[in-house]
């Protein structure tokens, strides 16, 4: 948004941005008397809370000198915001206004002296930035003046003189005074001085191409196919643009889903568009074959001419693909190629022709220039997907950009281009053009929509298109009437869900409110007189919700905004010539509704409420929508606070979602695009949190977030806790976890293993054969439990485990057992759990559990659970060597083996297997297993086995990168910045080492939290990705080498359920695992805190360090934890837990379970108590005065011995506390945090509670 403010400016080392809310204490220093006159009393953050637009300029010392606030209707009480267009047509002589192109000053104020050179500032930046703007206006009271400073830049409106008083005088600007729209002609030759430099200056590779005078030639190539124009300022030409009207249309509808424009053809009677008899038998037969291989709890998907398709990866001859829902952002695109026909394509090869010819030939389009090499035929690599495809026998109705460029300072009237080249081929309704993955997005791609490619797509850049329609500026929305109803069957009745659009649309003509009494209100879009969208919205009535449970104050602080303001999005179809308007369609329907928020909610696949009770369909607007994420809970013990508890609208259980949002201030800021194609391979927590890391910047756009999982998208199975339970938990993402942020609805999944990786062509090899293209290729396939492989050690020797003849470690290679489990993810869960219930659960048979990590002991719980008998299972536990018992606890694993006694399961230490299926005829299934201990061997019968043996790196994911020449050591190594020995390829977690130089053996990422490590990788992209950061530069990655490795504090986290039902949490310092006996043993280790005891299912162990922070928490507990509490213990000091140390030793703390369930502690677990901790460390370091050191720097000098500040020691530290005013600061803002989250603490007395 700055940047395109600022372009053009008048005022020296002045810029000017959006303004923030931390500005209002600025602007009230720059408020005067005649402010107030002219403007009334205003409440600064409430105006710019709820302004479409509010501009700050600042000078080259960042000093705040003027300000503007504008909005969508007039400043007055005299009308209603919703009804100003007709207001305004009854009282003035309004000519072309409409809501579109009009905005309203609601305030301005400036620094003294600098007041006419600001508002001119201001006004043009206002217009630059918005390009549809036409007209500013100004409503003051009657009789009342602009001032000598807003009188230059207004002009008074007339009247008409037969209508009463509208209430006031209007003013108005218009763009054509200071930000004209550009005059646009045919270029010629002489255009060539003064477009050259533009050229230059921007991109050189035109000109070393193809020569000096290229820009000439192309002039003089014009004929009636091929047309260059440009744009005119003063006479000198400030742009240009070269069109043609032959595309390969064949080729764009094998690569892009064109339905939803015809094919780009023209209408021809003998256009197949709906299958016949024969083509839906085969489509039918062929939709059935890819189904078998997807999992029936995906959600449904919509297939409309008036929803944008989903996002598709480009994937040539593809695995099985899970595409993005059409409830997610419409976009991803793989483009490349020529767009020229067929014909023009063969012969733009050779090499016989003219340069103005290869010129000409040229369909390489760019922002400002760009130039690229189309490839021949034979690169664009196509494979047919099931599914019925139409076929289109009309003639082109597409014409194609081949080349663009315009000066910076008029950039944002790129849009001005398109009227004129509609002009010349009156014949066609569609302009279409390509840019490359990489190229960032610029202004010209606001005035075209992106399409969608296929997902079989080989082509190798992004294809945009716009309607001729989309030139009209014409869009009416207005509250639906009656009369509409067969206009919006019309356009929604291809919609999988139409029925229950068409029933709100009933239920609102009928009685305007739900049966319960919820208002409805139903909007139309018209342009040219025909309907070509409709949105529904509901009054939000969980708003109390979804202020407790997601992060909206990040968007709108939530007291400026009154409850009937907040709206419910639940449907939106808008016809895909009018994409572009989705934004203003938006924001009509929140001046119509008198409302200033809307909220969509995206439900998991699962989930049926929210096609039947929540009354929403898949929706093609999320793209213009913010997700907002969501907030860790408090777990309340209810009994204990009683009627201090929050209220019930903050813990009811709902179905959880993931929420969007849009507001007032988010109308005219578009998202940055991004369109580079990152492709993640791995579902790992690591991969998951850095795909989250992306989709939630509000900011950006990513079009082409691409993963690859063996299963998919993890999330998609609803919650199941018996299945859940067979697997430990990191606590980084669960089921609920994942459905609070649905990436299905923003990241295109490939289901399938790579088994390649093509560094040079830039593209993975998917099982299979299909290949996934890549700009920035993202490795986290972490580690995965393997298929053990037997020592075949000869038991009639009585062989023990150190004469075993073969590695256990080795790599299995021969067939899998069916019985045969390694449970890595939860679709491996869910495929075991329903073997047991049809072959297991009813039998005799045993089952062997082999392994001795957390996850060998959740799975023999969850076999007790399913109602197998103790003595059925066996557990196998492999020689420890030097590797660390699971639970580092003495105390705990001993609990554990009394419980798994009780229960009957038998337990075998030190076992190594040997052998299945031992002397006997080859099977599927293992029916028996011989293992080998120290001292003699013994087999058993199996008939279900569970291997939890060790973990390593998929084979075939150490194929794929040792095979492209990754360096790989035991893990593949990474640098610093997470980067592999390809730029382009980074990887991060248990997968990865860090390269020897920097001897960081104990810092590889397998010690560390996992979703940290995530956050990480994605913060070190995002400044190659996101333009409003500053890139790195060639001196930044050459000292990556040199780098020191990432720091990461978060705590590692254990837990599930053990046997006779204890549930385990450990949380502990990340970094390599030492054993417990051997850290108490050091002097510098703490003090640790027991209470209760394990047998007793109420062991709660703390490990306080010497620094006095939690370093460590054990828990087993007969009852299930409050673990969302617990976590926020971690790095806490122990006199912030209420003088835990001293009360302890005092023995007022029998149980920490009641300990830590006493209503003083909720504030601590609260999510947002870090911001205030962080808060308030900000506050200490910072001096109260000159000259005066700060607290942080008194209690460093403190520490060092230094007490030349502080000649009472500690005592005189707490003096200066008080003296200083910082007591009293920190009270001030821990009562604020308190009230302004009371929803969440109401059991905290604060001031005026009484």
């Amino acid at each position: 948004m700055e940047a395109g403010m600022i372009a053009g400016g008048a005022m020296e080392g002045v810029c000017a941005r959006r303004t923030e809310s931390s500005d209002v204490h600025h602007l009230e220093a720059l408020v005067s008397p005649a402010t107030e006159q002219l403007f009334g009393r205003v409440i600064p953050v409430s105006l710019i809370e709820k302004a479409n637009l509010a501009v700050t300029l600042c000078n080259d010392t960042n000093e705040i000198i003027a300000h503007a606030a504008f909005l969508d209707y007039p400043n007055t009480a005299c009308v209603d915001q919703a009804e100003w267009p007709s207001w305004m047509c009854k009282h003035f002589d309004s000519g072309k206004c409409t809501p579109l192109n009009t905005l309203f000053m609601h305030y301005f104020v400036a620094k003294s002296g600098v007041e006419t050179d600001c508002a001119k500032q201001i006004i043009r930046t206002v217009f630059n930035a918005v390009p549809d703007l036409h007209f500013v206006f100004l409503l003051l009271k009657k009789n009342a003046s602009p001032g000598a400073v807003l009188e230059n830049i207004f002009t008074k409106m007339k009247m008409h003189g037969h209508v009463s008083d509208p209430g006031g005088s209007l003013y108005v600007c218009h763009r054509h005074n200071h930000f004209p729209i550009l005059h646009i002609r045919q270029a010629r030759e002489e255009d060539h001085d003064d477009l050259l430099p533009i050229f230059s200056k921007q991109n050189q590779q035109l000109r070393n191409t193809y020569g000096e005078f290229f820009l000439v030639e192309l002039i003089e190539a014009q004929d009636q196919n091929s047309h260059t124009a440009v744009a005119e300022v003063d006479g000198v030409g400030v742009g240009f643009m070269s069109v043609h009207s032959e595309v390969n249309i064949a080729l764009l509808n094998d690569c892009f889903e064109l339905i939803p424009f015809h094919g780009l053809c023209k209408a021809h009677p003998d256009d197949i568009t709906e299958p016949n008899s024969e083509t839906s038998k085969q489509y039918e037969s062929d939709a059935e074959q890819l189904e078998r291989t997807e999992t029936d709890l995906r959600p449904d998907s919509v297939t409309s001419h008036f929803s944008l398709p989903s996002q598709q990866p480009q994937i040539s001859q593809p695995p099985e693909v899970r595409d993005k829902e059409n409830q997610g952002n419409s976009q991803a695109v793989e483009s490349g190629g020529s767009l020229a026909s067929e014909g023009e394509a063969d012969s733009s090869s050779d090499n016989t022709g003219t340069r103005s010819q290869q010129v000409e030939s040229s369909v390489d389009i760019g922002s400002k220039t760009t130039i690229l090499q189309p490839p021949s035929k034979a690169d664009v690599i196509v494979s047919e997907a099931p599914g019925f495809r139409p076929v289109y026998m009309g003639a082109s109705n597409a014409f194609c950009i081949q080349l663009f460029c315009i000066d910076e300072k008029y950039e944002m009237r790129s849009q001005d281009f398109l009227p004129y080249v509609f002009n010349i081929f009156p014949v066609k309704d569609y302009c279409i053009m390509t840019v490359p993955h990489l190229l960032p997005e610029f202004p010209l791609l606001h005035s075209l929509m992106r399409v969608t490619p296929r997902s079989v797509s080989g082509f190798s850049q992004e294809l945009y298109v716009v309607h001729r329609s989309a030139l009209h500026k014409s869009m009416v929305v207005r509250a639906a009437r009656s009369n509409d109803s067969d206009a919006v069957k019309s356009l929604v009745e291809t919609l999988d869900q139409h029925k229950l659009l068409l029933a709100d649309f009933n239920q609102f003509n009928q009685a305007r409110r739900d049966p319960n009494g919820t208002q409805i209100r139903v909007y139309v879009a018209e342009m040219l007189e025909k309907i070509v969208g409709v949105a529904v919205v509901r009054a939000e009535e969980d708003i109390e919700y979804i202020r407790s449970h997601y992060n909206i104050e990040d968007f709108i602080y939530y007291s400026h905004h009154r409850r009937d303001q907040h709206a419910h999005l639940c449907h939106f179809v808008l016809n895909p010539a009018s994409y572009l308007y989705t934004k203003h369609f938006l924001k009509e329907v929140l001046r119509l509704s008198h409302c200033t928020s809307l909220y969509y909610p995206v439900y998991p696949g699962y989930s049926k409420k929210s096609w039947t009770e929540k009354h929403h369909t898949l929706s093609s607007v999320l793209h213009c929508l913010v997700p907002v994420r969501p907030r860790s809970q408090i777990s309340y013990p209810l009994h204990e606070l009683g009627e201090n508890s929050p209220s019930q609208r903050v813990l009811m259980e709902q179905d959880k979602y993931a929420l969007n949002h849009f507001n007032r201030k988010l109308t005219l800021e578009p998202k940055v695009t991004v369109n580079a194609r990152i492709v993640v391979v791995g579902a790992s927590d690591t991969g998951i949190s850095f795909l989250e890391t992306l989709a939630f910047c509000p900011h950006l756009r990513f079009n082409n977030l691409t993963l690859i999982s063996t299963h998919g998208l993890p999330g998609e199975l609803p919650p199941c806790p018996i299945r859940e339970g067979f697997l430990a938990s990191s606590h980084c993402y669960s089921t609920n976890d994942l459905a609070l942020l649905s990436l299905h609805s923003r990241v295109s999944v490939v289901v399938g293993k790579v088994a390649a990786i093509n560094r040079s062509a830039k593209h993975v090899v998917v099982t299979g054969g299909g290949h996934v293209s890549y700009d920035h290729l993202i490795l986290c396939t972490g580690q995965q439990y393997e298929v053990p492989c037997p020592t075949e050690a000869d038991l009639s020797k009585l062989l023990t485990n150190a004469e075993v003849p073969n590695s256990p470690d080795r790599r299995y290679s021969g067939p899998v057992p069916a019985n045969l489990f390694t449970l890595n993810d939860q679709d491996d869960c869910q495929h075991a759990l329903e073997w047991l219930r049809r072959n297991f659960l009813g039998g005799q048979g045993n089952a062997i559990v082999y392994g001795s990590s957390l996850d060998a002991y959740t799975t023999v719980q969850t076999l007790l659970k399913l109602g197998v008998a103790g003595s059925r299972i066996h557990l196998a536990e492999p020689p420890h060597g030097y590797t660390v018992c699971c639970f580092n606890n003495f105390a705990v694993e001993s609990a554990i083996r009394g419980a798994l006694l009780q229960a009957g399961v038998k337990v075998h230490s030190s076992c190594l297997l040997a052998h299945w299926n031992e002397n006997a005829q080859q099977s599927d299934l293992i029916t028996s297993a011989s293992f080998t201990t120290d001292t003699k061997p013994f087999s058993l019968e199996c008939s279900a086995f569970f291997a939890f043996y060790r973990k390593g790196v998929d084979y075939e994911a150490f194929r794929a990168a040792n095979d492209s020449c990754l360096v790989f050591d035991g893990r593949l190594v990474i640098d610093a910045s997470f980067c592999t020995s390809d730029g382009a390829v980074r990887a991060a977690g248990t997968l990865t080492k860090y390269a020897r130089r920097y001897y960081a053996d104990h810092a590889a990422h397998a010690g560390y939290n996992s979703k940290e490590v995530g956050f990480h990788l994605a913060a070190g992209m995002l400044p190659l990705l996101d333009p409003t950061l500053e890139p790195p530069s060639s001196d930044d990655l050459s000292d990556s080498l040199n780098r020191l490795v990432p720091t990461f504090t978060a705590p590692n986290i254990q837990g599930g359920i053990l046997p006779r039902g204890y549930h385990y949490l450990h949380i502990v310092k990340p970094g390599v695992v030492i054993p417990l006996e051997a850290q108490m043993a050091r002097p510098d280790y703490g003090r640790e805190l027991v209470t209760g005891r394990p047998e007793d299912g109420d062991y709660f162990r703390l490990h306080v360090g010497r620094h006095g922070t939690v370093e460590t928490l054990t828990c087993l507990s007969a009852k299930p934890l409050p673990i969302s509490n617990y976590v926020h213990l971690y790095g806490q000091h122990e006199q912030l837990l209420n003088t835990l140390l001293s009360r302890f030793d005092e023995g007022l703390i029998p149980d920490l379970y009641s300990y830590f369930r006493q209503p003083w502690c909720m504030a601590i677990f609260h999510d947002r108590f870090q911001d205030l901790q962080r808060e308030l460390r900000q506050l200490v370091s910072t001096a109260q005065a000159e000259s005066v050191p700060s607290m942080l720097e008194l209690a460093t000098q403190l520490v060092q011995g230094d007490l030349s500040l502080l000649d009472g020691g500690p005592q005189s530290l707490h003096e200066q506390f008080k003296k200083l005013g910082y007591k009293k600061a920190v009270e001030t803002r821990l009562i604020s945090y308190l009230q302004y989250n009371h929803y969440h603490l109401p059991m905290y007395f604060r001031p005026g509670i009484i």
